[in-house]
């Protein structure tokens, strides 16, 4: 039997579902001819549809009874010439880049993904004629349709001032968690839990930001190491949901899992951010594998080097960097966003690596098409938008430098923290970060909320082994411990010099409690590391990527120091969910009606002058703030203002005596936290100039009572 044909549109891209058949629309510019391949159930090829209509640079036909869980690919025509960055080789199956769903993983060990005969020097340069089809999974025809039950009228929406984040791992989170049922368990459908949801309610977080969904591609030379990438930096499906999160099939029910997943973390009041990775993909420099985009039109697709386009420039450390400056790209770009923020009714983004997103040319540019084109979209303009404001290019480093409606990853803040609480620098440059980072963020007409602190991530120590170890462990990474940063930040921050067993796990504990407390009570947006509240070890490994073992998962078999951390967790992000003075809208003054809205302090509780902002040997400070400057509602629903809060901060290594300052800013002052009394709930109270003893390396917070 013949099968009909028909032209089709070139518009939508991708595959496209309308009832009665589907279009297969496919961009390449420099292509020859394109063949749409069709594969039964079990995976064997029915069929090869040549794709006869082009418009606009867009492959495309349409073919009536062809349906949801269709699965297709493509083989793409066209010369090989390396040198001139042609790499077009039709033995090659390859994904569709606009595939709403993947049905499995490529097999990354089979050197049939690669486009070239490896025969050593120059091997890129020379044609290879087998066919990778037993290597790769295949692309899958999806029915849109969803039950949204409402969420379009009652989604979150927090706003940005009243956000926590909680970064986590879609499989790590659950798949260890013996209170989720055991086939959900590392799934989407898992994340969507009671147990799950649970966890994230009691913590008081409002958001989640998922490391990388997108479908991933391992790197070939994990294979050979027995590893995978965990993380999930390593892109090939802009559209499509990793299948291997999914506990209900990879047909497509994947699609339906994952906004299943969105609609139950919504109903609890919690936003999903998506880590997304649009700097670059799984294909890897002129030696790497041969997936999509590579042998769709490489020349598109990629940054090649100008003056030989055989290589790729890599602004991201991973071998290629995608080319926005491409209309074509930078439309594959825009159409994943909104096909998350529209379709699958995603919060918001953090784009990693966003600095080579900027990149029009060379140079990071501000006011790139990337930008300009995100800041007029209706929709996207008005979901979450996260910046890690580096990539490894030159001039990549832009902390504070993005544009308005941006936030970003302040690693400055990240540093400064790290280095206070090890007592490696001054109170000066810990106060600006500790309110916010208004010198980063002010000038540009934003609010304290461009600023997303935090003290750990997913790239780095873990809060535990941050406090725990001198140096890093990455053995199990087969790299020979080289791998990684060298994070001279750790030092056990704090901890050296401590010989005694009892008294260092003592410290270590406070220590994780003063960096809990030191974000959390910052203005800006806390990010909270997933498992950080459960005192999570990765044994040192500080660039755990490739490893999707126990290493990286959560331990749910907690013991009675980690439950109190967890405790002492829940405590701080219920106290500024309670008092706006520490999710402040807008930067300190320093001014305010009858006292300043902040107030910084020496021990003594004088006001800090020039000369002790400039003591570079300074390791103690206090703040107070002024809660009269600051409204917020009762249950009731009457608008009153808040409470005067006074934080001790002590990072020296010896016991400090702080006197209250003079009675202007209050009569009386209760002790409500310590993070050397974990425990303490109704402390003891100080008069006006009464002194307290605030143990080293901790912090005291009090609430003003008169």
């Amino acid at each position: 039997m013949t099968r009909a044909v028909w032209p089709g549109t070139p518009f939508p891209l991708g595959a496209t579902y309308d009832g009665s058949g589907t279009n297969f629309a496919l961009f390449s510019e420099h292509a020859e001819r394109v063949e749409l391949c069709l594969f039964d159930g079990d995976g064997h090829e029915e069929e090869r549809v040549r794709l006869v209509e082009r418009t606009a640079l867009n492959w495309h036909c349409y073919l009536p009874d062809v349906g949801p869980g269709q699965r297709y690919a493509y083989r793409v025509h066209g010369e090989w010439a390396p040198e001139q960055g042609l790499r077009f080789n039709a033995s090659k199956l390859l994904l569709d880049p606009y595939a709403k769903a993947i049905d499995g993983a490529i097999d990354a060990g089979n050197p049939s993904t690669l486009p070239y005969v490896p025969n050593g020097v120059d091997a890129d340069l020379h044609v290879d004629t087998e066919d990778n089809t037993s290597a790769m999974p295949r692309c899958v025809v999806v029915d849109g349709s969803f039950d949204w039950e409402g969420d379009d009228v009652h989604r979150p929406r927090t706003p940005w001032h009243e956000t926590v984040i909680y970064e986590v791992h879609v499989k790590g989170f659950t798949i260890a968690n013996p209170d989720v049922r055991e086939d959900l368990r590392g799934t989407y459908a898992g994340l969507a839990s009671d147990a799950a949801i649970a966890h994230l309610k009691s913590l008081g977080i409002t958001a989640v930001e998922l490391l990388p969904i997108h479908h991933i591609a391992d790197e070939g030379f994990l294979h050979d190491r027995n590893l995978t990438n965990y993380w999930g930096y390593s892109t090939i499906g802009y559209l499509a949901p990793h299948a291997l999160y999914a506990a209900t099939g990879r047909r497509g029910e994947q699609v339906l899992e994952f906004k299943g997943m969105v609609k139950a973390l919504h109903r609890a009041g919690i936003e999903v951010i998506l880590d997304v990775v649009y700097n670059h993909t799984a294909e890897g420099n002129h030696l790497g594998p041969m997936l999509g985009f590579k042998g769709i039109d490489n020349t598109s697709y990629y940054r090649l080097m100008p003056d030989s386009p055989r290589y790729y420039m890599d602004f991201t450390g991973t071998g290629n960097s995608l080319n926005p400056v491409h209309p074509s790209v930078l439309r594959l770009i825009m159409d994943s966003l909104r096909y998350w923020a529209d379709v699958c009714h995603v919060d918001g983004f953090r784009f990693d690596l966003a600095s080579a997103l900027a990149r029009e040319f060379y140079d990071v540019d501000r006011l790139s098409a990337f930008f300009d084109i995100i800041h007029q979209d209706p929709l996207l303009s008005q979901v979450k938008l996260i910046a890690e404001p580096w990539d490894v290019g030159p001039g990549g480093y832009q902390v504070g430098n993005f544009p308005i409606l941006w936030s970003e990853w302040n690693g400055i803040y990240r540093d400064t923290m790290r280095d206070f609480w090890r007592g490696a620098t001054g109170v000066s440059e810990f106060a600006s970060r500790f309110g916010g980072s208004s010198d980063l963020y002010e000038r540009d007409g934003k609010r304290p909320f461009a600023s997303v602190n935090f003290v750990t991530a997913h790239d780095g120590f873990t809060l535990r082994d941050l406090v725990s170890f001198n140096s890093k462990h990455n053995e199990a990474n087969g790299e020979e411990n080289r791998d990684g940063t060298d994070d001279n930040r750790s030092w056990n921050c704090g901890t050296e010099g401590v010989t005694d067993d009892v008294e260092v796990n003592a410290l270590r504990a406070r220590q994780q409690r003063n960096f809990l407390a030191t974000l959390l009570l910052s203005q800006g947006v806390p990010m909270l590391l997933g498992g950080d509240e459960l005192s999570r070890s990765q044994h040192g490994n500080n660039n755990a990527w490739c490893q999707d073992n126990e290493l990286s998962w959560f331990d749910w078999d907690v013991d009675d120091s980690e439950r109190a951390l967890l405790d002492f967790a829940r405590r701080l992000i219920a106290l500024r969910r309670e008092h706006p003075i520490f999710r402040r809208t807008r930067f300190f003054t320093g001014a305010g009606k009858d006292l300043p809205d902040v107030w910084w302090m020496r021990p003594d509780g004088r006001k800090m002058t020039q000369r002790d902002w400039r003591n570079p040997e300074a390791r103690a400070i206090g703040v107070f703030l002024n809660g009269d400057e600051v409204r917020m509602t009762t249950p009731r629903g009457e608008e009153v203002e808040d409470d005067s809060f006074l934080l001790l901060f002590n990072a020296h290594y010896d016991p400090l005596t702080f006197r209250m300052p003079a009675r202007r800013f209050g009569v009386r002052w209760e002790l409500v936290l310590s993070t050397a009394q974990p425990a303490l709930s109704d402390g003891p109270s100080r008069a006006a100039r009464e002194e307290l003893e605030v143990e080293s390396r901790s912090i005291a917070l009090l609430r003003r009572i008169a």
